[in-house]
């Protein structure tokens, strides 16, 4: 796995809605920006040894590392894969809808429950919203949020971002009722 570079991003909101945040609201996502093994080779029909080769690593890589990041045990989670131009959208779904890559989170974060996605294609610098979800009731509507993020030189035409977000509560000045009480 050739790995460019890794960045780390942690957000802590203090206030929300004109109100101070009774505890900071922390938010925290580590991606690595890797060169893409499909890419430059046409059309690939068999992408399983690409999978086998890196997801692991990549998971075990970025697992921990957000987590540390966050300072905090994760509430919410998510992931993201960006494909830079050479490559297709299925190459950075390959690497991270596989328990291969996940199953390092949910064992970390103590969870279970769908590790929500997003996956593009795009040029360098674009932007992209992880989705994040709690980590053992998707029910939990306070936990449902995005954080929003930018590497301003990645992905290269040739590589793929790779990233993990966890937030360490739900939204701050969270105020909805439980969807158990709509009927």
């Amino acid at each position: 796995m050739n790995v460019r570079k890794i960045v780390t991003v942690v957000e802590e909101i203090r206030t929300e809605g004109g109100r101070e945040v009774a505890t900071p609201a922390k938010v925290a996502v580590v991606a690595a920006v890797i060169a893409n093994p499909w890419a430059g080779r046409g059309f690939v029909e068999d992408l399983a040894p690409g999978i086998d080769a890196h997801a692991s690593d990549l998971g075990a890589l970025l697992a921990p590392a957000v987590l540390e990041a966050l300072g905090a045990p994760a509430e919410a989670y998510g992931k993201a894969a960006i494909v830079g131009l050479d490559g297709e959208i299925e190459h950075g779904s390959a690497l991270i809808h596989t328990l291969k890559f996940g199953d390092h989170f949910r064992k970390a974060a103590d969870a279970t429950t769908l590790l929500p996605a997003v996956e593009k294609r795009g040029p360098a610098g674009v932007l992209f919203d992880i989705p994040l979800k709690h980590i053992t009731d998707a029910t939990i509507r306070s936990h449902h949020q995005s954080v929003e993020v930018r590497i301003s030189d990645a992905p290269h035409p040739g590589e793929i971002v790779v990233a993990l977000a966890a937030a360490a509560q739900g939204r701050p000045q969270q105020r909805l009722a439980p969807l158990a009480t709509e009927r």
